[in-house]
């Protein structure tokens, strides 16, 4: 049986909130073997953790991060959306997987990943995103591993996957079969899904032959692929 990676989805949500440092550190102790998050840029240029435009959802104040510096922000949270760097050092050791929501440009771009390289941190971060942000995260560092997100069953145009050069393409769990995950990995590449949540999604996608899941309930992928190994063994 293929040895999927377990991602937890913004680290651990159903116990502590999003992209947290609590929600990063407790995926890791329930099982996760890499971490998936969200950055985005304050206004003086600091990569801070939020899936969001503006803290409106979780933090109740409807204020674009864009306009705010990472004091402000952190002011406003109580210090409970961290910078990059923070989250990098709360998990040392452990993989993180970057992804650029919305449109960034290079700029945006090279400032995550010099946060990254400052950190020493580059053998252990991959990045996630659309063509857009990954071209741009490619031009920044010609090194780092990526994961194209695409979001149709049309494969990527040669074109893009040579400027890109990603190790993985990242698809929606409702896209993803037999043959898709065949094709993926035919055309030399891995496969990533998300977000899948269910046993029964996740057992399916397992069976397709994907390389990693990343999901809100990593306890339940974790141990699902711990009952799937061992059954494997005695079998």
């Amino acid at each position: 049986m293929r040895n999927v990676i377990a991602v937890a989805h913004r680290g651990a949500p159903y116990h502590h909130p999003e992209n947290t440092i609590d929600s990063l550190r407790t995926a890791l102790d329930l099982g996760a073997d890499a971490v998936e998050t969200d950055v985005r840029l304050t206004r003086d240029g600091v990569p801070v953790l939020l899936h969001d435009p503006t803290l409106k959802r979780l933090w109740e104040h409807d204020r674009p991060v864009l306009a705010l510096s990472a004091d402000e922000v952190r002011g406003l949270t109580g210090g409970r959306v961290p910078t990059l760097a923070e989250a990098l050092a709360a998990t040392d050791g452990s993989r993180l997987m970057l992804d650029l929501p919305g449109t960034p440009d290079v700029r945006a771009a090279r400032r995550v990943v010099d946060v990254v390289r400052e950190c020493g941190a580059q053998d252990r971060v991959y990045y996630c995103a659309g063509a857009r942000a990954m071209l741009a995260v490619r031009e920044a560092d010609p090194a780092a591993e990526i994961a194209l997100t695409w979001t149709t069953l049309a494969p990527p145009r040669p074109a893009l996957l040579e400027a890109v050069r990603p190790r993985w393409l990242n698809y929606r769990f409702g896209l993803v079969d037999r043959d898709l995950a065949d094709r993926v990995h035919r055309d030399g590449y891995l496969l990533s899904v998300w977000t899948a949540d269910t046993r029964r999604t996740m057992r399916r996608l397992v069976a397709a032959g994907v390389d990693s899941i990343t999901t809100n309930r990593v306890d339940a992928l974790c141990a699902l692929r711990d009952r799937l190994t061992a059954g494997a063994r005695r079998s």
